[in-house]
């Protein structure tokens, strides 16, 4: 009887590309493998993927593309030589490399960019923990404090207490602690969300309020700095659906203005707000404007 594909090993094709690989890159991790039938050493790389991936309980998808079949997919991503392999993570390229790696280097690479098992961990532990949490953010600021002195080397404890920093305000202290997290916690999904925090708190130090910001954008339409602030300031004063359309429409003016800053804070904004429906519509809405 022949094994089952798992569901995180998938064929990629035209038609299924921007859901299951662009949209679903910002849940977890799309490893895409460019291959043909007629090469010999991507007959070595594949299988030996699919074992690595597989060891990941799910915490990163594997997307297998023919590209003698889908030679638009291919071209997309430039790609000139096969295998070819890329990690596409919230909607774009991270990495990559081309030809048959050995194992020990495949794992390496994959290392890199998620732990195995880290996503259902990190989701069972926050649910469990999450409702017995009842202290102010200075309670817990103060009890994180002394537990870091009775146990130094827990490194998780400075995540804990880069969280609590920025919900009294204090994104400097936050960033201070942010950075100096070891790798596997600096890919948690939990400081992937206070980035986005403190990128918006440090973007809106100083600025105009919303009003302000709206006669300018009114006065200006392609004023995309004050628009860029006021979609930031709508997003965190509750509007957040006012706040991406702002956003997307400096990317839909022009996507490189300011290095490419509007899609920087579109993709901020996916990991802060706690709005699935919400968030997958402006996905799209995204995806449809870069690809």
């Amino acid at each position: 009887m022949q094994a089952q594909t798992p569901p995180t090993i998938f064929d990629a094709t035209q038609a299924n590309f921007e859901a299951e690989v662009l949209n679903a890159s910002f849940d977890q991790p799309v490893l895409v493998d460019f291959w043909a039938t007629w090469c010999g050493p991507c007959k070595t790389l594949g299988p030996l993927i699919e074992k690595v991936v597989g060891e990941y309980a799910g915490a990163i998808k594997l997307a297998k593309v023919d590209c003698d079949k889908e030679q638009q997919l291919a071209a997309m991503f430039g790609v000139r030589s096969i295998p070819t392999v890329v990690l596409v993570r919230e909607g774009q390229l991270v990495d990559g490399f081309t030809g048959a790696l050995p194992e020990a280097q495949l794992r390496e690479f994959l290392a890199r960019h998620v732990q195995p098992g880290d996503v259902a961990a990190d989701a069972a532990l926050v649910e469990e923990v999450a409702p017995e949490v009842v202290e102010t953010p200075e309670q817990a600021i103060a009890r994180i404090q002394q537990e870091m002195a009775k146990e130094p080397d827990r490194a998780e404890l400075k995540l804990d207490l880069a969280l609590a920093q920025m919900r009294v305000g204090n994104a400097t202290a936050a960033q201070a602690e942010l950075d100096s997290l070891p790798a596997n916690l600096a890919a948690d999904d939990r400081a992937r969300r206070l980035r986005g925090q403190i990128e918006f708190a440090y973007a809106l130090k100083d600025a105009p309020s919303v009003a302000e910001l709206r006669k300018r954008v009114d006065a200006d339409p392609s004023d995309h700095a004050a628009r860029d602030l006021l979609g930031l300031r709508l997003l965190l004063d509750g509007d957040p659906a006012g706040g991406l359309d702002q956003l997307l429409s400096i990317l839909k003016a022009d996507r490189t203005w300011n290095d490419g800053q509007a899609k920087k804070h579109l993709v901020a904004a996916f990991s802060v707000l706690d709005d699935a429906d919400l968030v997958g519509t402006y996905r799209r809405k995204m995806s449809s404007l870069l690809f």
